[in-house]
């Protein structure tokens, strides 16, 4: 049986266990509400943007886009080719099974596509260490972001954009997936595996609820200039969206997995407590009991 000593020494370091759970608890407490701002502000100029791009293709002749980056960021290209993916998770754990879905999505997805060649653009030290240590595939990592979370900006998404578009550009690529948490609620996140390039599907699929506006305006430069000079930006703007979810989901999660740990915390100290309290009742006992025995034994 344990002694006191150890009862008392256990108690202390779950105690002390619990003061950190309980900060990072309130930290991602205090900084989720900036974060849940941040995606609300960032989910309409994303969609407007998708409108815009939807109802500039729509408007564009073919001829229009002969020979363009715009044509060469939507068509389809040739089956059979490279694969490039986007893997976004977070640079920390204590956070849940975050990391662990979205390791399992991308695991799946490579799983799928183990006979392709695959280049990788990761964002977080967990995804990042995740693939480094994956061996049998033909897989390269052409580009990574640590250290962004949690305060992912503008600036990271469009350096996550220069290095997709030049991947992009640069290789016989066939398509870009990218792979994210995407925020939901509090107490929910959703694996999100999307495809980022080519956009023609995308645009084709969501064309329907598209209204097409553009043709009651004159444009000056030209359609497929200001189709050339958003694309780019659409694409940040994208980003930007998914590293904002991304943060939000992670500090969720995180305030979700320290709650729990420190609600697990305060009943493991509760029961280490009686468990101490009955040791030294037992102990006492013990002892009064040999008091007895020997004053028994001197009085016969």
């Amino acid at each position: 049986m344990a002694s006191l000593r150890d009862i008392r020494k256990h108690i202390s370091s779950v105690k002390s266990i619990k003061q950190i759970t309980y900060a990072m608890k309130m930290v991602a407490a205090a900084r989720i509400k900036r974060a849940q701002n941040a995606i609300l502000a960032s989910r309409p100029f994303a969609a407007e943007m998708d409108r815009l791009i939807a109802d500039l293709y729509y408007e564009l002749e073919e001829e229009d886009l002969a020979g363009t980056v715009a044509r060469e960021l939507f068509e389809e290209r040739s089956p059979g080719g490279t694969l490039a993916l986007v893997l976004v998770t977070a640079d920390k754990g204590l956070c849940g099974s975050f990391n662990t879905n979205l390791l399992k999505a991308a695991a799946a997805w490579l799983k799928e596509n183990r006979a392709r060649k695959i280049r990788v653009v990761v964002v977080g030290r967990k995804g990042r260490d995740f693939l480094r240590r994956l061996k049998g595939l033909d897989l390269e990592l052409v580009h990574e972001m640590v250290g962004v979370f949690p305060k992912a900006g503008y600036v990271h998404a469009q350096l996550l954009s220069d290095a997709i578009l030049k991947l992009y550009a640069e290789q016989p690529v066939e398509s870009v997936t990218l792979i994210y948490n995407e925020f939901k609620s509090m107490l929910a996140q959703r694996i999100v595996t999307d495809r980022l390039l080519p956009l023609k599907r995308h645009i084709l699929e969501k064309g329907p609820a598209f209204s097409h506006r553009t043709g009651e305006f004159e444009f000056e430069p030209r359609k497929a200039e200001l189709l050339r000079a958003l694309l780019p930006r659409h694409i940040g703007a994208q980003l930007y969206r998914t590293l904002l979810e991304s943060q939000a989901a992670e500090l969720a999660a995180r305030m979700t997995a320290m709650e729990a740990a420190s609600k697990n915390a305060s009943e493991l100290i509760e029961g280490l407590t009686l468990k101490m309290n009955k040791t030294r009742q037992a102990m006492i006992t013990t002892e009064l009991n040999e008091i007895v025995s020997g004053a028994e034994a001197l009085g016969g």
